[in-house]
């Protein structure tokens, strides 16, 4: 489907189609942030250079479009979707760099928080900006927001940390704090910009009750409006224009660099609940906490722990609690032992007279401490896992005056009463005055709108009249609270804001409509609606955790996208858009389905559980013609001789790169994909089969079963014994007796078929694979070993897919996987001589889903010197076989990790899943082998 549309037609002039996305299916799939608006842009471009960003500023202005700029898109205001040039940044721009042993930090706007935090760990050091999104949030949001969070408070944020900072204005100028001659630069060539700003500044100055304003506003955590304080701050007028750009939202210009002071990490914390018999208590402790010393003082009311209470790891009084009780989180933090002690001594006595209807103790656990802020952060998934179907989830964002706080949280319990939201809860930051509460809310009718409408007037008018407060202190303004602004900050200052959008950026082309709006309805537009489409997806909120999990995000889609494209598929088919409905699901069949890994991984960032996989293997269920499943079913009914077969082109193709070069099935399948795109692809690591002998002990320990991937392709490219012989030999080592059975030809988990949507065949394959290995197990009492990570996990799960006598005989068998047995059972009895150097690990998907993820840890510990997972591991996009029909995902997938792999330049590479060493090998240019090859070559016979 095309259109005829100049803009794109000009893009297409300066950007290679990799990097200009104008598909309605790529275009759909970024009309959504994490706030309740959607707009659908005309095009998205993910520029490499500030000359690119440079360039789409005088296309905007040249095509009457504009642009707005996107990291990671969880933001929740609205400001990162537009219907004009959305430019993505998440790809092309990963700096970060610590300097000055890691006072300060250089970072572009493409990495996220948590990266920049691991790059400073080494020094003791991290950024101000905590934001609970963290680990998603990239620095171009975060400091386009003017992020802050729960410790950093008003003094560590975003504005108050920057050093320096590189920028571009709409009009193309490239300005850098860090260079002096700038300054000079920016007084000569920019004269109009330079006395403006300047005006502007003595204006504020020479209006003392506006000064005076602007400094009290910023004494509580405000994102309302432009920063004002930057125009108080400082003198010279660049200065003020750098610190402009902190908490614009992109609608100034477009920050390239930045350097951050860093802060202190500190490393030793106690943590424990404080519970108060009402907010009004719990809130007048927050001074005497917070002169204490306490650096996070998290709140929660009654409505938000009842929505956690019945979480595993919630204390089980919480569910005794009186109906008006509040809980404060309180942590006190230091940088070493003996100051965490000298803080805690001093604070005793304060705590001691705090009205407590109940405390935890205070704990140094990390595993407990853990547990109390997942009980703090599970809130937003409690709430959103029981709204409504069809509803918003609205997570909303303001401060007040700290000795005020108790009274405002009771006012807000108030007006959720009035507005019927059953299922509101307030949380936040306690500290500086920050709550944060959710409320459910439908805004698919004119009525839903009107209740929305009506209830963002009451909140502006309780916030502003009544406490003088900030309608948004942590998310920024956004098109939710442009329409207050002026409310807020009053007419001077609005005025000044107006000013300086228009001195900065005159023909409007940055993120027009946000911050600043005349529409004074502009919060009613654009709402987005969360049609039902499929129940495994209904509760997400798009808030896009899931993403930097997702194999296939810098390759078609991530798991927001494809939930997003199902929703805005049910919108076009109500609305009568059928061209557009139709060439989204043509093209979903390949970027949603085909190249979705289904491997998981999204549900473990995400905060309401999704596994967006689950989804996916339902829809290619639905999608199998009968025809297919026959074909499939025909399949698993003779696996062993599709296995034969597999095994016969493997050794021919082995024998072809043998005599002709490595490379050459590469280079083969390569040319014949290009005529049959369907062919598989013979990639670099892909070796040939295994020559298995089967071992038959008298009373053995543990049946040894070598799964179908190893059997077809397990070979190591180094070794010339297997990865049966050296389990059998270290079995040996540890005096432990394998069972290697006859008769593996053709038994399979089956994941190949389950994954792929064929449900009969998986059935019949796992059934029929359960009941094999009852026999090997001598009906269960022994275990089976696993040696594929992904199998394990596929043979844990399988219960639901048996017949009732396979249920039992699964009931009463042990599956264990290779990792297990490796570190509960080998290494207590081996003779360990720990590897030299460094060695790099890679832990596979299931492993996480397995929670054995702390096993790889430990093997790594106990065998090697130096053992390293890479910060970056992730799913390497194999998913079992895709990465031979798609390898441009296992590339996208692994390359990052690869990278970092490949620099530690490691004595050895280990997994536990062939397809995935393969992966990996590939991204790493390393030859990733089975850790029972670590094992071997770290044991030796007593």
């Amino acid at each position: 489907m095309t259109y005829n549309d100049p803009l794109v037609d000009e893009l297409s002039q300066y950007f290679p189609s990799e990097r200009l996305k104008t598909r309605p299916i790529d275009l759909h799939a970024y009309s959504s942030d994490a706030s309740f608006y959607t707009l659908v842009p005309r095009a998205v471009v993910f520029p490499v250079s500030i000359d690119e960003v440079r360039q789409l500023f005088g296309i905007a202005k040249r095509q009457g479009s504009s642009v707005t700029f996107r990291t990671a898109g969880t933001s929740l205001s609205g400001q990162s979707v537009t219907d004009g040039i959305l430019v993505d940044l998440s790809r092309n721009w990963p700096l970060v760099r610590a300097e000055d042993d890691g006072a300060t930090v250089r970072v572009e706007p493409g990495v996220t928080g948590s990266v920049v935090n691991h790059a400073l760990k080494k020094y003791g050091r991290k950024i101000g900006p905590d934001p609970a999104s963290i680990h998603a949030a990239m620095m171009g949001g975060i400091l386009s927001n003017n992020s802050s969070g729960m410790c950093c408070g008003v003094k560590d944020n975003s504005y108050h940390t920057i050093r320096y900072l590189k920028f571009l204005l709409p009009d193309g100028r490239v300005l850098n704090t860090e260079k002096k001659e700038d300054y000079v630069v920016f007084e000569k060539e920019c004269k109009e910009l330079f006395s403006g700003i300047d005006s502007l500044r003595q204006r504020i100055a020479g209006d003392p009750e506006l000064l005076s304003k602007v400094r009290n506003k910023y004494k509580l955590k405000n994102t309302v409006g432009y920063c004002l304080n930057a125009l108080v701050d400082f003198q010279h007028p660049l200065d003020i224009l750098a610190h402009l750009m902190i908490g614009a939202e992109g609608t100034l210009g477009f920050i390239a660099e930045a350097v951050l002071d860093t802060i202190p990490d500190k490393p030793y914390k106690r943590t424990a609940l404080l519970f108060f018999d009402s907010p009004v208590s719990a809130c007048d402790a927050v001074p005497v906490l917070k002169r204490s010393g306490a650096e996070a003082l998290e709140f929660m009311d009654r409505a938000a722990l009842r929505s956690i209470e019945d979480l595993p790891i919630a204390p089980v009084f919480i569910r005794d609690l009186p109906a008006r009780a509040a809980c404060m989180l309180c942590e006190y933090q230091a940088e070493d032992a003996v100051g965490l002690e000298e803080k805690m001594s001093a604070a005793e006595g304060a705590i001691a007279l705090l009205p407590l209807i109940y405390s935890t103790e205070f704990s140094d656990d990390p595993t407990l401490q853990a547990k109390y802020w997942k009980l703090r952060k599970g809130m937003y998934p409690s709430v959103a896992a029981v709204r409504a179907r069809g509803t918003s989830v609205m997570l909303e964002d303001i401060a007040v005056p700290v000795e005020r706080l108790g009274a405002a949280v009771e006012d807000l319990q108030e007006l959720f009463n009035a507005f019927q939201y059953t299922n509101a809860i307030v949380f936040g930051h306690a500290k500086e005055g920050n709550l944060h509460f959710l409320v459910s809310q439908s805004v698919a009718t004119a009525a839903d709108i009107a209740v929305f409408s009506a209830f963002n007037d009451a909140l502006a008018e309780l916030v502003i009249e009544k406490y003088g407060g900030s309608l948004k202190a942590e998310h920024g303004t956004g098109r939710q609270v442009a329409p207050y602004v002026e409310a807020e900050w009053g007419g001077n200052a609005y005025a000044i804001m107006k000013a300086l959008k228009q001195l900065i950026d005159p023909d409007n082309i940055l993120n027009p409509g946000v911050i600043l709006n005349e529409d004074k309805e502009c919060h009613l537009h654009n709402l987005k609606s969360l049609p039902v489409v499929e129940e495994e997806v209904d509760k997400c909120v798009e808030c896009g955790y899931c993403e930097r999990s997702c194999p296939s995000r810098e390759y078609t889609l991530t798991p927001r996208q494809r939930i997003v494209l199902r929703r805005s598929l049910s919108r076009l088919k109500a609305a009568g858009e059928t061209a557009v409905h139709d060439a989204i699901v043509k093209d979903y069949k390949v970027d949603g389905m085909a190249t979705c890994a289904v491997d998981g991984m999204c549900a473990t960032n995400c905060p309401v559980d999704i596994n967006t996989g689950e989804l996916i293997k339902r829809l290619r269920r639905e999608d199998h013609s009968r025809r297919a499943n026959k074909v499939a079913l025909f399949l698993a009914r003779n696996f062993g001789v599709m296995e034969w077969v597999l095994k016969t082109g493997l050794r021919a193709g082995s024998l072809v790169n043998a005599v002709l070069g490595r490379g050459t099935m590469t280079r083969l399948t390569g040319f014949m994909r290009k005529v049959v795109p369907g062919v598989p692809l013979w990639t670099r690591h892909l070796t040939g089969p295994l020559n298995i002998a089967a071992r038959t002990p008298k009373s053995p320990d543990a049946v040894y079963f070598p799964c179908c991937m190893n059997r077809m392709m397990g070979r190591d490219a180094e070794r010339m014994d297997s990865i049966v012989d050296a389990a059998v030999r270290l079995a040996g080592r540890a005096d432990l007796k394998l069972l290697v059975p006859e008769g593996l030809n053709g038994v399979c988990c089956g994941q190949a078929f389950s994954s792929k949507g064929f449900l009969p065949a998986y059935r019949l394959t796992v059934n029929r694979t359960i009941a094999q290995l009852w026999e090997w197990t001598e009906q269960g009492r022994i275990p089976v070993v696993i040696d594929i990570s992904s199998c394990t996990h596929s043979l844990r799960t399988c219960r639901p897919s048996l017949d009732p006598v396979n249920q039992d005989r699964y009931d009463r068998m042990r599956i264990v996987d290779s990792l297990e047995f490796a570190v509960d059972h080998l290494l207590p009895k081996l003779h360990i001589r720990k590897m030299d150097g460094a060695a790099v690990f890679h832990p596979v998907c299931s492993l996480h889903k397995m929670d054995l993820y702390g096993k790889m840890v430990q093997l790594g510990s106990l065998t090697v010197e130096k053992p390293l997972i890479p910060f970056t591991a992730g799913c390497c996009g194999m998913a079992g076989d895709r990465g031979f029909f798609y390898p441009g995902l296992t590339a996208a997938a692994g390359k990052d990790e690869g990278a970092e792999a490949r620099g530690e330049n490691g004595m050895g590479y280990y997994s536990t899943a062939r397809p995935c060493e393969m992966a990996m090998s590939e991204a790493a240019g390393r030859n990733y082998r089975s850790i029972f090859y670590l094992l071997d070559e770290v044991s030796s016979d007593l």
